[in-house]
């Protein structure tokens, strides 16, 4: 289901016990403090009444090209390996390719996201606000193409003007 603002507390939860303080040093935290994350396409699920995932989709800019930034993706300990995660990626990647976006970027291990379609992106010019090993940078091409003309910074795209 999508995500609603009153799932915000128990996302916000999720997420800090999955990734710990830790999480507001990464390059993906400072893009994300630029603006929100876009309700329509990040989703939770529900087992039993409570929010046991979460995927969001935040809007940016990458020089003058627009994409979506996933994630954070996140799955309570207990659901893990049960196919939750995946089938979040499913529903938000398919989300973002019937809204009409071209291109998605995260950062995280390849050999993981490889089967939802995501290649590194190394070898462009695509700049994070803060240090990310260049071989976690990995890009999701929902048109062809759509990765030769992302060049530049990213930034949430409400910092663009």
């Amino acid at each position: 289901m999508c995500e609603l603002s009153a799932h915000h507390s128990e996302v916000e939860q999720l997420n800090a016990e999955a990734f710990g303080p830790a999480r507001y040093t990464r390059a993906t935290y400072f893009i994300r403090q630029g603006g929100p994350h876009d309700l329509s396409l990040s989703f939770v699920a529900i087992a039993r009444g409570n929010l046991i995932g979460s995927v969001r989709m935040t809007p940016v800019a990458i020089g003058s090209t627009r994409a979506l930034l996933l994630g954070p993706i996140v799955v309570c300990p207990d659901y893990k390996n049960t196919g939750v995660g995946s089938k979040l990626m499913k529903i938000a990647l398919d989300g973002a390719k019937a809204a009409g976006h071209q291109l998605v970027i995260l950062v995280g291990d390849e050999p993981y996201y490889r089967r939802f379609g995501f290649k590194q992106a190394s070898n462009h010019k695509i700049l994070m606000p803060a240090p990310v090993n260049p071989q976690r940078l990995l890009a999701y091409e929902i048109t062809e193409n759509a990765l030769q003309g992302a060049i530049g910074l990213v930034r949430h795209a409400n910092c663009v003007k």
